[in-house]
């Protein structure tokens, strides 16, 4: 039987783990689970679990840290050695994680807040239902390049609401 199944995290690479766990909870109001750590390759479970996960063992450590969003959905953060940067270009096209999605009643201050610490806004903040509903969103950077988008109101609420029906 198909059901559906609740999103449990989603992991970043950032080249400086500091500087994201100071992003993350300090500008998006995420909770701090776990201190940026390190994992080192070893014959330990973790170890042996991220051979699987990364299909060599031609690596020896990353640095790892956990948050949690109000909701209860982990963003976990990792800092590998030799981090190359975000490319400037979104190849929106390509089989990859596109991005993610946050839900703020404030759009427009949270937007703001993301700028003012290094973010950037991709786009003006946009309407659903202009006149009609209060529905807003935009995309937007953190500092690394990672491109999330904040929606004011629930996923379900807007798109249940046929969001993209022509008048």
């Amino acid at each position: 039987m198909t059901y559906p199944r609740a999103f449990s995290h989603v992991g970043l690479s950032v080249p400086d783990i500091e500087k994201a766990v100071k992003f993350y909870t300090e500008v998006m109001g995420f909770y701090e689970l776990m201190p940026p750590s390190v994992i080192t390759r070893d014959d330990s479970d973790i170890g042996v679990m991220c051979d699987e996960c990364f299909a060599t063992t031609n690596w020896t450590s990353f640095r790892i840290a956990h948050l949690s969003t109000a909701d209860g959905i982990g963003i976990e953060l990792f800092e590998f050695p030799n981090n190359e940067p975000h490319e400037d270009m979104l190849r929106f096209w390509r089989t990859d994680l596109f991005h993610f999605g946050i839900q703020d009643p404030d759009v427009e201050g949270l937007v703001k807040k993301i700028v003012e610490h290094g973010g950037k806004q991709r786009m003006p903040i946009r309407f659903y239902y202009k006149g009609e509903k209060p529905y807003r969103m935009c995309y937007v950077e953190d500092p690394f390049g990672i491109i999330f988008e904040v929606y004011s109101h629930s996923y379900e609420l807007i798109y249940s609401s046929g969001a993209y029906e022509k008048a």
